[in-house]
């Protein structure tokens, strides 16, 4: 079926096996919810950020939306807390040569609005986010025959209907564990009434999932009731979900405190890390997640062009940086320093790749790669970072901006946006003349995830516009191994060609540490470190 797309105004292959993290907190005796009764009638309240985009699979990549759009709609696959794998729509997902699959949908599935979910409304929905390449979420089928990146194209992709409950996808390689990507939102299903109006659907999206949106008021909430419609394993203990914006980490910690929030995500702010745990108690929240940060230095920027020069600069900030200083001080011993592009939680992961010295502080090596530079190109000016002020990032940035100054003998300094919607923005735009704090929440456990989406050659979370054809091919070869293990040596291989380049320094793997209030019980942090809000139980008014 044909549809007459509108474009939105804004812009894959394999994820590399299943993880088991260990941990996780519920509250004690404060809840309210009956062990095996019927659901609480609370309503939870969440820390959240303003999305950046409208509240569409194809284009939501951040936290602020992504929250939104994993409890709105219901997709073929969910992951549970410990990141395994299993059935939300899906019946079954087969295929004898992992390359040409068929997916079977439960039947009698609806949409909030009543109409029904089939397998049109997969592939309608997939045809859509992968013709334009405008969409951020684009890159996700790169592997889907009859992919184009390059110019917008409607019913690309090699998806066939085969009944109401069937459908048939073609990849253009082989991907053994194409099911395990199939959890992240942009393999959402869509409604009809989206095709009508994608714009004004964007601010009030019609899903399938646990809750419906109820109001979206801008910069300050999001409310979320229980989908009367939903019959799946993620059904809502609570009577609802309210999703609010705050300037600050430290005005959400304030107000967790006093039981005027319910839930922080995704964390404590750096100036409470040293005493949360007394401070909460056992609704105290401290396990790892899948959460890799660095920071970005597009080559776009003077001196930092990818060339002897900007490389030169780049390794002596990188040697500049003395993460356990940070990780330990500002951090309190929460953070790990990073020593690769992925995470320790990630299969695969390894701590001795080609290179990774870099990482490791050494200021008399800075001192002698930037003045090598400085022989090139004599350094003038302020290195700026880039940060959104509602996450809690400025005592880093201070500590790492001082670092520099006094170890390279220059200026530095961070820049503040108000929250980061506003930072995304500017980074969108490529109108910010500054390097920028980069951070990378799994979608799903796989290490193709962040390697594919933050570094090869257009992709839509690819701020710095890094590209090189060496790594592109890499990853690619990866993500269409024949076994997680084969894949993940090629992955390696792809990581020793970024630490030659350095288009984003590693800083330091996050762990979940977070907490919630008096006032709810069967609290959850998922592998991921988003708060798995639907098993939340909170007594009624």
């Amino acid at each position: 079926m044909k549809r007459n797309r509108t474009a939105l105004a804004g812009t894959a292959l394999l994820a590399v096996g299943a993880i088991a993290l260990a941990g996780c907190a519920s509250g004690g005796d404060n809840g309210s919810g009956e062990e095996g009764g019927e659901a609480s009638t609370g309503i939870v309240t969440v820390q959240s950020n303003e999305p950046q985009n409208p509240l569409l699979p194809a284009v939501t990549n951040e936290v602020g939306g992504g929250l939104v759009l994993q409890n709105i709609f219901a997709g073929l696959v969910y992951y549970e807390a410990d990141g395994a794998l299993a059935n939300d729509l899906a019946e079954s997902i087969e295929s004898e040569d992992n390359q040409t699959w068929t997916i079977k949908i439960k039947e009698g599935e609806k949409f909030s609005d009543d109409t029904p979910v089939t397998a049109e409304s997969f592939v309608e929905a997939w045809q859509y986010a992968a013709s334009d390449p405008a969409f951020e979420n684009q890159w996700w089928f790169a592997n889907f025959s009859g992919y184009s990146a390059d110019a917008v194209k409607e019913d690309s992709l090699a998806l066939e209907v085969v009944d109401d409950t069937t459908f048939t996808v073609e990849l253009a390689a082989p991907q053994s564990d194409f099911p395990t990507t199939l959890g992240y939102q942009v393999f959402a299903p869509l409604p009809e009434s989206f095709f009508d109006d994608p714009e004004a659907f964007g601010q009030a999206p019609v899903g399938n999932g646990p809750y419906v949106l109820d109001k979206w008021e801008h910069d300050s909430v999001i409310s979320l009731l229980p989908n009367e419609s939903y019959d799946g394993p993620r059904k809502p203990q609570n009577g609802g979900v309210d999703f609010v914006s705050y300037a600050t980490a430290e005005a959400a910690y304030t107000d967790l405190l006093s039981d005027n929030l319910d839930v922080i995500n995704p964390g404590v702010p750096p100036t409470a890390l040293a005493t949360y745990k007394d401070d909460l108690g056992d609704r105290a929240v401290d396990q790892p997640a899948a959460i890799w940060e660095g920071l970005t230095i597009p080559a776009r920027l003077a001196h930092f062009g990818n060339d002897e020069e900007g490389n030169l600069r780049r390794q002596a900030i990188s040697y500049a940086i003395d993460r356990e200083q940070v990780t330990d001080v500002i951090f309190e011993g929460t953070r790990t320093p990073a020593v690769d592009f992925t995470s320790p939680v990630i299969a695969g992961w390894n701590d001795e790749i080609a290179g990774s010295e870099v990482t490791h502080a050494d200021a008399d090596k800075a001192k002698d790669l930037w003045a090598q530079a400085d022989a090139i190109a004599p350094w003038s000016g302020t290195f700026t970072i880039a940060y959104n002020a509602d996450g809690g990032h400025q005592p880093w940035v201070d500590a790492v901006t001082n670092q520099l100054k006094n170890t390279l003998g220059i200026d530095a300094a961070g820049q503040s946006f108000p929250d980061l919607a506003t930072l995304r923005e500017e980074i969108k735009n490529r109108s910010l003349n500054a390097a920028t704090r980069s951070g990378w929440q799994f979608d799903y456990p796989g290490a193709y995830n962040i390697l594919g989406a933050l570094f090869i050659t257009g992709a839509g979370s690819n701020d710095g516009d890094y590209s090189n054809p060496e790594y592109d091919e890499l990853v690619q070869k990866g993500s269409t191994a024949p076994s997680v293990e084969e894949g993940n040596k090629l992955f390696e291989q792809a990581q020793e060609v970024l630490f030659t380049d350095l288009p984003v320094l590693p800083l330091w793997y996050r762990s979940t540490n977070a907490g919630f209030s008096t006032l709810v019980d069967n609290v959850e942090y998922g592998w991921d470190s988003w708060p798995i809000v639907y098993e939340i139980t909170k007594a009624g008014e």
